[in-house]
């Protein structure tokens, strides 16, 4: 036999059973294998001087191949692992979502252990990969964080690790079927963020004003600390005497008011701001008033719509209705369709009878989604009590504070004509008894829980 056939013969030995090995046991040769393997692979070619080499290297390959193959044998099976996950189900978009994974050894032996789990890439797991040592007959629990970048449900599949041999010559990667469904929703810690602060009597915290009521209410609701805006008849001095501090009567709303939302998932809502889409602000600030105005004890509603009507949601009070409008609406996408304003002003008109607010969240960018959404709120004027909610594109008004020079003069102009515009349409709006707002859509939450609070103040339903 030449030495070029020997070479030959032992890369294919070589190469055949490891081959074989990670298809049939799923075990891989690590980079020490490798750069062992290297070692009489490469003084082979000492072969080519003489063969009088031959048997001292067959005796090295043996050697190598046995304590490879003894070291194969330590590698762990899938049995001497179990795997499982504790998550919420319910995440918020992007916000911080706690994942844990608890890994537990049944093998006597202490063991390296690499663990990743099977998250999808809209999940942006943080830690992606642990490493821990694993003790014999003992389980470990590793934490990372979720930060969801799209609403919707995600399955989070198998959790994988990854196992080293004895001597670290082989590993094997094991995967533990664990399913998880996670739903995403809009913000929702916000939610929880609003009652803290009503509680507390800091709602100024999140742009949200005091707003002074047109006559007066007299359904007592609660006490609370007295602030320089309040009126000084409503102090209760029986409980500022017991609290040696001013407190005065809160009075809430003897009225049930109705609101829906209809709200635009077409063309116009795919932009984004922010790091979100139109539509996901809108969600945002959509589910904020729908959960203060819940705890005003008003009735709320709400209707998806693109170029069909998607979702509808009856208009309906009570806190249980939160959940209602949460799993209507954490999975709707904005699509690439132009919107059927008709259908969803025929869907308003056929399902909601009594005298409501009607509050239209979308995005005007050209005159014939101007004149539908003029037609359309106006119609309404009398009827039902209509708000119209233009979104603001920021990259125009950035445009007009840019340095009038070169290119920029000609974007400034046309800016501030489409600014001129929007403008005009608004004030067409306000001319005909139709309200609106005007916001930026990162910005929208506050002034749209103003504008609900001034209504109510006056009493415009």
């Amino acid at each position: 036999m030449n030495p070029q056939t020997l070479v030959f013969l032992k890369l294919a030995a070589a190469v055949v059973p490891l081959a074989v090995l990670a298809w049939m046991a799923a075990a891989y040769p690590t980079r020490r294998l490798v750069g062992v393997a290297l070692v009489p692979a490469l003084l082979s070619f000492v072969l080519l001087s003489g063969a009088w080499a031959i048997w001292p290297l067959v005796a090295l390959d043996l050697a190598i191949a046995v304590t490879v193959l003894a070291d194969l044998a330590t590698l762990p099976a899938r049995r001497d692992f179990s795997a499982e996950r504790r998550a919420g189900r319910i995440a918020s978009l992007r916000k911080r979502h706690e994942v844990t994974l608890i890994v537990a050894n049944h093998s006597p032996r202490t063991r390296s252990v690499w663990i990743r789990d099977g998250v999808p890439p809209r999940l942006h797991a943080s830690p992606e990969e642990f490493s821990v040592l694993l003790e014999g007959r003992s389980r470990v629990s590793v934490s990372y964080d979720l930060r969801p970048s799209r609403r919707g449900a995600f399955a989070v599949g198998p959790v994988h690790l990854r196992v080293h041999s004895r001597l670290g010559f082989w590993q094997r990667l094991l995967r533990y079927p664990v399913e998880s469904l996670i739903h995403v929703y809009p913000d929702m810690k916000q939610l929880g963020q609003y009652a803290v602060l009503a509680r507390t009597n800091r709602l100024s915290l999140l742009g949200v004003r005091r707003t002074r009521k047109v006559g007066q209410d007299h359904d007592f609701e609660r006490l609370r600390d007295y602030t320089v805006d309040d009126n000084y008849k409503h102090i209760e001095w029986r409980a500022t005497a017991r609290r040696q501090k001013l407190t005065v009567k809160d009075f809430q709303s003897s009225q049930s008011q109705r609101i829906v939302f209809l709200l635009d998932c077409g063309r116009m809502m795919t932009n984004e701001a922010a790091g979100l889409s139109l539509l996901d602000h809108a969600l945002n600030a959509v589910l904020m008033l729908s959960y203060v105005a819940l705890r005003q004890n008003d009735a709320v509603g709400l209707i998806c719509f693109s170029d069909e009507i998607h979702t509808f949601v009856p208009v309906r009070g009570g806190m249980a209705q939160m959940n209602h409008l949460l799993h209507a609406s954490f999975d709707r996408f904005p699509r690439l369709v132009e919107s059927r304003y008709d259908q969803a002003f025929r869907c308003l008109s056929s399902r909601v009878r009594k005298r409501t607010l009607v509050i239209l969240v979308t995005n005007v960018i050209d005159e014939v989604n101007a004149n539908q959404i003029e037609l359309y709120l106006t119609n309404l004027v009398g009827r039902h009590l209509p708000l119209g909610v233009l979104l603001r594109d920021r990259r125009l008004f950035e445009a007009l504070q840019t340095p009038p020079h070169g290119d920029a003069l000609w974007r400034a102009a046309a800016a501030a004509e489409i600014l001129a515009w929007r403008h005009q349409v608004l004030t067409d709006l306000h001319g005909k008894g139709v309200l609106s707002l005007d916001v930026f859509p990162e910005e929208m939450t506050a002034p749209l829980i103003n504008r609900y609070l001034e209504i109510k103040a006056r009493h415009l339903l």
